[in-house]
């Protein structure tokens, strides 16, 4: 390799390694928590806390009290029965029968052309009559405090909807290599001050785990009906509410909310294949993040390891892949200290990565041939 060449590629490393690391330093900084006190919530701002659940009986009891829980605003928790075949329906009705704040949405047969969830939440918002609706998932847990903090921060910044990204539980080594990723490509890449001043709906971000949005808003920009298809509402549904003139924001709920996303390797493979396309967008996206993670992430690796077996490298080659990789684990320590994350995904970092670009690769290609499925459904069937 020349000297040219070399330092040419010992700079890209660095450069493709510090763009993720200085964002995701701004980032921490503008991430704000919100407000756990301040003025006082009323009646006019009920939340009704909207839970789709399909097959959910390990999960729906838990997440249900934790919503009855809630102190300082009024909630109801609304649940829909997306057709579950184990024993949600009775847990639901023996719920509904102990608390009159827990609301069961009439099931109707999916209709063609719906996302399962997407009909689930459709239904319950149409049933709300409550200032703010919160979409949510079976398998998140509120603190008491939660849905008050998120109204109070909503009021705050004078947002229509907005989201937070949970504690996300890891308890095996493959959730630990996938899961964290979540953080590690919203704080890399998204500038969240400019995300706050430039309303365009292609900047708007969210997660699916915890969506509050005004009720009157949610129906103007055409409630999940806009995105009936879709397998990603966490960025479908704040694009639709800014496309309809609304405003939304991100905040940090780590001490507030948590979930266990997926249980194990395979199961957290399938749900991020289902729908990491989807969240990128376009392909020019994908590629830039597949460019981005080879040669800031993955190639430092290669290099350093090439060159202790022996592989005659420049200094500049090697100096820029150790300063790549340093900057790469400075960037993980960041996100784990913060949002209190696996110590085994900083250290397995390029192995991270290299899961995260074959999922997204891979969600492409289920999305062209139109087999993505989750929870025995294809999407869209």
């Amino acid at each position: 390799m020349t000297v040219e060449l070399s330092t040419v590629l010992g700079w890209a490393m660095v450069g493709c390694a510090a763009f993720p690391c200085a964002m995701t330093a701004w980032n921490l900084l503008v991430y704000r928590r919100p407000p756990r006190s301040g003025e006082p919530l009323t009646v006019q701002d009920r939340v009704d806390v909207c839970i789709p659940a399909r097959n959910e009986a390990a999960n729906i009891e838990a997440c249900v009290q934790g919503v009855l829980a809630s102190i300082e605003v009024p909630v109801r928790a609304c649940v829909y029965d997306d057709q579950s075949a184990d024993a949600t329906p009775e847990i639901l009705r023996r719920l509904a029968a102990s608390d009159a704040r827990v609301i069961q949405v009439p099931t109707q047969a999916l209709p063609e052309g719906w996302n399962g969830k997407q009909w689930g939440c459709e239904r319950m918002g149409r049933a709300s009559d409550a200032a703010w609706l919160l979409f949510t998932d079976a398998d998140v847990r509120l603190d008491p405090r939660a849905v008050a903090a998120a109204v109070r921060f909503a009021h705050r910044s004078g947002s229509d909807l907005v989201s937070t990204f949970p504690h996300e539980i890891c308890g095996s080594l493959g959730e630990a290599l996938m899961v964290p990723m979540i953080h590690f490509v919203l704080l890399g890449y998204l500038p969240m001050g400019f995300m706050r001043r430039d309303r365009r709906p292609a900047l708007a971000a969210g997660c699916g785990q915890f969506l509050l949005v005004r009720g009157e808003v949610w129906r103007r920009s055409g409630g999940h009906a806009a995105f009936k298809a879709s397998m990603h509402d966490g960025i479908k549904l704040p694009r639709s509410v800014r496309a309809a003139g609304g405003r939304t924001d991100l905040f940090d709920g780590t001490d507030l909310v948590s979930c266990r996303m997926y249980r194990g390797f395979a199961q957290s493979w399938r749900g991020f294949v289902k729908n990491a396309y989807e969240g990128l967008g376009s392909i020019g996206t994908l590629l830039f993040f597949t460019i981005m993670h080879v040669v800031g992430h993955l190639l430092p690796w290669a290099v350093v390891l090439a060159a202790l077996a022996g592989a005659a490298w420049g200094r500049s080659l090697i100096g820029g892949a150790m300063a790549a990789m340093a900057l790469a684990l400075l960037t993980r320590v960041m996100l784990a200290v913060r949002f209190r994350q696996p110590w085994s995904a900083v250290a397995l970092h390029p192995v991270g990565v290299a899961m995260m670009t074959a999922i997204q690769w891979t969600s492409l290609w289920v999305a062209t041939r139109g087999r993505r499925e989750w929870k025995g459904r294809v999407a869209g069937a």
